[in-house]
């Protein structure tokens, strides 16, 4: 069975940063991506940042995080991050972490496996 478990959400001010990780377990992704995605209330999903799970370092961000955001795993621990920096009011969301995507996409309706969430609140 297939667990994502999402970790090191939190209450920070605007301009900390925050590292959420990502436990998998069932299963390893290699010639998958695996994905971080958000959910803002009253907002629909959005993608955040990709990684393809094999011995590539292609990675992609959303234009919103580009900078600010790391997206890296760790395949010994079978384990994805998500680095924060800077962080802004508006990345206030329920961040989950998503695998096994076909390469190369950001749609959150090509992931099949999905952790329950972890909430990040940003005060400004």
């Amino acid at each position: 069975q297939v667990q994502l478990v999402e970790s090191g959400g939190g209450l920070v001010q605007a301009g900390d940063s925050l590292r959420l990780s990502c436990a998998v377990s069932g299963r390893t992704f290699l010639n998958y991506d695996m994905g971080w995605f958000r959910q803002a209330p009253g907002k629909e999903r959005e993608f955040v940042a990709r990684i393809r799970w094999n011995g590539g370092e292609y990675k992609l961000y959303a234009d919103s995080v580009k900078s600010r955001f790391t997206i890296s795993r760790d395949n010994a621990k079978n384990t994805l991050y998500l680095q924060m920096n800077s962080l802004k009011p508006e990345d206030t969301a329920i961040y989950y972490c998503a695998a096994g995507a076909p390469i190369g996409t950001t749609a959150d309706s090509d992931y099949p496996y999905w952790g329950q969430g972890t909430q990040v609140t940003v005060s400004s």
